[in-house]
């Protein structure tokens, strides 16, 4: 796992070694400093004439005192340096993180889209990178620091006096077994609080894109519940996971007032009784500066520690995006050319589990030519987007074959293929931008004159003029200032600028009344007559002009024909019919 997330490291290599080799020099100036301060009151404060009486000594006070602010500044220095690169590091280290993370997704088949929530993904993309990120800057400097500080200040208290300095090694052991326990119990907590957050983010964005609906039925009470209940949770395990990392601090503090008091008391012992020969003021001021940076420290690696508990969980869900292997990919040597929008299905079956016993299809055998307009009905349920979703492979068959140009679609570069296929989803979606911006997803390229042409076929250059910014008009997130039909014909609009072999209209004019239904049906079937139309409905009046109609029922096709063959055939269809006639059955 850490491998894979170091792989995001990339260029910022450099600023992450250059920040714990600045960190260093920095502990290195750090601990020389109480030495120096040590000198300076032995040889200076504490100086002592021949006669023994302390009269101190101003040249050796201001020698030293200018050396011990020369290692104050280049502490300062070296920790400023070591702090922006350890930045650098991070904020760039988090930026890959998401760009791999985002391109990830964008590789995606539908089938690996579905093992992730939306919810989930944006938590991994925002929370948990930033967790990541934080760990990160911390172990590139405390965590580089804080061991740095704690053996050479161990070192230098072991040399001023071994007996003092073993004091420490009594306490560390305790330290080191109480972080170990607080890990242990906190992980799983935190694990738990992250998936919560999931649930948060779901709850949140649900009420968000159908707040319309919410308060339409007048739910808001029962909305607010939802979110209390799970705040409720989320406080409940946040709180027990932050009370068990809390025990850290008092432990700490402990053992530096532990610690402070034996030195102090040995130190007071050792002058005492030798009258200053086997300690002096200067070496016992020493010894608390350094017991004060190897406990200080101590207690700043243990705050790396509990950023870990927290960031591991964290670290896993990314590393679980990053780790997720595409299910669809490109053959070796693909084909880069569609020759014509011809399509057949051979014997294909599919399931989303891919699972044969739980077939979504089954024994789909069907061949429509190139630039024939076919219509799909059928009831809820059966499977009409399934199969077309198989055209443009956005999923892989279970068994069988689609052939598109007369190739299966597996032979082909994926972009090749899908950039031959446009479909109108039966979820129109518009993104935030322009008019202009959102047909110009059919084609970048494409001019204004070929956008009003596009939106002309599509009927929908009126009520786009009625804007007062016209083309330029913005819209909003998700289209939420146009009407269902104004989005249904912009999107459709925007398929037609592709020039697509093939175009598949998935329901996508099902918010439109008739009269413009049977107009945007005659303005394709003349401006592009060599490209293969499948249109989905629900409507007869939408596909009874179709060259052929294809009837799907529980996932299998039921019947096969022209409007006139399957009034007469048709069961199914007829009933469909029927009922959308005036007056019903007759």
């Amino acid at each position: 796992m850490i491998r894979k997330l170091a792989k995001s490291v990339r260029e910022y290599k450099l600023a992450s070694i250059l920040s714990p080799v600045f960190i260093s020099l920095e502990v290195l100036m750090e601990v020389l400093i109480p030495l120096i301060l040590s000198e300076l009151i032995n040889r200076g404060i504490n100086y002592k004439n021949a006669e023994g009486q302390v009269v101190g000594n101003m040249q050796n006070l201001i020698n030293i005192g200018l050396i011990l602010v020369g290692c104050c500044i280049l502490s300062l220095i070296f920790g400023f340096l070591a702090g922006d690169f350890a930045a650098k590091a991070s904020t760039g280290f988090a930026r890959n993180l998401r760009h791999d993370m985002f391109c990830s997704i964008q590789n995606y088949s539908f089938r690996n889209i579905d093992n992730f929530s939306t919810s989930s993904l944006v938590t991994r993309l925002t929370t948990d990178v930033t967790n990541v990120q934080n760990t990160y800057q911390m172990l590139i400097r405390i965590a580089i620091r804080s061991p740095l500080m704690i053996i050479f200040s161990l070192t230098m208290s072991l040399c001023i006096h071994p007996q003092m300095g073993t004091v420490f090694l009594y306490t560390i052991p305790i330290l080191i077994i109480a972080l170990a326990l607080i890990m242990k119990f906190a992980f799983p907590l935190f694990e738990k609080l992250f998936k919560n957050y999931d649930k948060l983010n779901r709850v949140v964005q649900e009420n968000l894109r159908g707040i319309r609906v919410v308060k339409s039925f007048v739910r808001e009470e029962t909305e607010k519940e939802k979110f209390n209940e799970v705040m409720s949770e989320n406080y409940k395990i946040s709180t027990k996971a932050e009370t068990i990392v809390a025990l850290n601090a008092p432990v700490m503090q402990a053992a530096v007032f532990a610690s402070l008091l034996l030195v102090s008391w040995f130190g007071a012992k050792l002058i005492v009784g030798s009258g200053g020969t086997e300690l002096t003021e200067g070496e016992l001021t020493s010894m608390f500066t350094y017991t004060m940076q190897i406990l200080m420290n101590f207690m700043m690696f243990s705050m790396v520690f509990v950023m870990i508990i927290m960031s591991r969980a964290s670290a896993k869900r990314i590393y679980e995006v990053l780790s997720e292997t595409p299910d669809l990919h490109n053959p070796d040597s693909p084909v880069k050319e569609v020759k014509d929008g011809s399509i057949r299905f051979e014997n294909v079956n599919f399931s989303y589990s891919k699972d044969e016993k739980s077939l979504c299809l089954s024994d789909i055998n069907l061949d429509i030519k190139s630039g024939e307009t076919v219509g799909i009905i059928g009831s809820t349920g059966s499977s009409k987007t399934t199969l077309v979703s198989l055209i443009p492979r956005l999923y892989d068959t279970t068994s069988g074959k689609v052939y598109v140009g007369g190739r299966d679609v597996r032979e082909y570069d994926l972009e090749t293929l899908r950039d031959s296929v446009a479909m109108v989803l039966q979820k129109n979606v518009l993104f935030s931008g322009t008019i202009k911006e959102n047909l110009r997803w059919g084609n970048e390229n494409a001019t204004d004159e070929e956008l009003v042409e596009a939106c002309k076929l599509a009927c929908a250059d009126g009520f786009i003029m009625d804007f007062p910014d016209g083309y330029d008009t913005f819209i909003e997130e998700g289209g939420a200032n146009v009407s269902g039909g104004q989005k249904q014909r912009l999107c459709i609009a925007r398929a037609l600028l592709k020039s697509p072999k093939i175009l598949i209209l998935d329901d996508s004019t099902s918010a439109v009344d008739t009269a413009t239904d049977a107009n945007i049906q005659k303005s394709m079937a003349s401006y592009i007559p060599e490209t293969t139309k499948i249109i989905i409905a629900q409507r007869i009046s939408s596909i009874e002009h179709a060259d052929k109609i294809i009837v799907l029922d529980d996932g299998k096709i039921s019947a096969v024909g022209t409007h006139e063959t399957l009034v007469e055939s048709s069961d199914i269809y007829k009933e469909v019919y029927c009922s959308q006639q005036k007056g019903g059955l007759k």
